[in-house]
Formats: structure tokens, C-alpha cells, sequence
């Protein structure tokens, strides 16, 4: 869905979209089904906001065994648009401006900016559980479903000469 800037005026206007197919770019992560945006286009101050809430679910790998978690999606936001400074020169921005985002064309690409929240709510870190053992170094497996017996006491011949040292 674009919104036009010039569209959004100081009334609120309802927005509800539903995006079947937004790509997150990620090796490790992809969207679970559809994805719902409820929320609404103002300007306040002279400034374009789109606010609401977004939800869904979002299918990321775990970081230790890299099997797949299912974690839901809901959040709520409020981002600030402004049109591109005519100016050719470099603009100094400070304090509340840093929350803007510069809008190209006069258009607000809205699974952009909700693609762009989701990317933003992703842990860095994601666990299958609390007590997930991960794989295993030496021969890959998944210790959660298969004790693999791998001997870790071996020594890597590189530090052997270190053994006899006391």
C-alpha cells in the first residue's frame, strides 16, 4: 500500500492492511502467514505520522540448535515522516528529528515501514527453550535429540606438549 504525503492531513484517518507476502531478507527468520497492520495517518505539527499496531508471526531459528521457534508479533508504533530538504548541502539534524524518516517521491511505502518494525523487534537471540544443549561441536548433532557420545576429552595434538606441564 503507498500513502501519499499530501494525503495525510491533521484528521485522523483509519488504515487497516493485511501484507500476505513481505520478505524480511533474512536467512533466519521468516514471516508465519499473514501479517495485520491497524492504525491510522495524521499530520500533527506539520509532520506525517503512521501509528498503530502490527501483528503476526515471525518463524526465526533457534540460536543454539537452530531448530525453528515460532514467535508471535505485536507491535505498536508510531513513525514520523518528512518530505526530502530541498537544500543541496549538508544539514546538521539534532535532538527529536533523528526520529524521522525522509520521504522520497511524496510516497510512504507501507509494508516498508512495517516490514522495517518487524526487522526492528527481532531478538538478537532466539532459544527453542531454556535448557535447549545445542548442537554439537565436534560432529553436529542436535544434543536435545540424540546423545551423540562424541569424546570431548581428546586433546587437540597442538597443545599435547602442554599435557606433562605442572
Amino acid at each position: 500500500m503507498i500513502i501519499e504525503l499530501t494525503s495525510i492531513v491533521e484528521r485522523p484517518i483509519s488504515i487497516a492492511e493485511v501484507f500476505r507476502d513481505i520478505d524480511l531478507e533474512l536467512d533466519d527468520a521468516k514471516l508465519v502467514g499473514d501479517v495485520e497492520f491497524s492504525g491510522e495517518k495524521v499530520r500533527i505539527d506539520g509532520k506525517a505520522h503512521i501509528r498503530g499496531r502490527v501483528s503476526g508471526e515471525v518463524e526465526i531459528e533457534c540460536t543454539r540448535c537452530t531448530s525453528p521457534v515460532i514467535r508471535p508479533i505485536n507491535i505498536e508504533f508510531d513513525d514520523v515522516f518528512v518530505s526530502e530538504p530541498s537544500s543541496d548541502g549538508e544539514a546538521a539534524i539534532e535532538g527529536d528529528e533523528l526520529d524521522e524518516s525522509y520521504v522520497e517521491n511524496g510516497e510512504i511505502d507501507l509494508s516498508e515501514v512495517v516490514r522495517e518494525q518487524i526487522l526492528l523487534d527481532l531478538p538478537e537471540q532466539v532459544y527453542c527453550s531454556d535448557g535447549c544443549k545445542g548442537l554439537c561441536p565436534k560432529c553436529g548433532s542436535n544434543r536435545n535429540l540424540i546423545d551423540c557420545n562424541c569424546n570431548f576429552n581428546e586433546i587437540d595434538p597442538r597443545w599435547a606438549a602442554l599435557k606433562g606441564l605442572n
